[in-house]
């Protein structure tokens, strides 16, 4: 079954961590079992030719659809002053059908305290 991935566009301060909880769900608003999937996150710039970062995945509750990913502080020094990046989210599931649940673009934002 392909979807449509959700959008959602976001700022990241560079040096700073970044953490976003996300709950998948479906059409009825009901929580989507990720008992048996696995979730990769990515941040690239436009042309997909430069990775910056992996997002780190926890996986808080399966069973409720509920995971964490995170950028650490020294994942977003590597981001470029004033750009605006792209990320996605991807799920696998257990036969290995892959689809795109979320995508956005970063707007970066410099941090200066610190």
């Amino acid at each position: 079954m392909a979807i449509k991935p959700g959008v959602y566009n976001m700022t990241v301060q560079r040096r700073s961590d970044h953490n976003v909880q996300l709950v998948f769900k479906d059409n009825n608003n009901t929580a989507i079992s990720l008992v048996g999937y696995t979730v990769a996150a990515q941040v690239w710039d436009f042309n997909r030719k430069v990775k910056f970062a992996d997002w780190n995945v926890t996986y808080t509750n399966r069973v409720a659809g509920t995971i964490d990913i995170a950028l650490t502080d020294v994942q977003t020094a590597s981001f470029i002053r004033d750009s605006v990046l792209y990320y996605d989210v991807l799920l696998t599931d257990a036969h290995g059908l892959k689809e795109y649940y979320l995508e956005g673009n970063i707007t970066v934002s410099e941090g200066y305290t610190g």
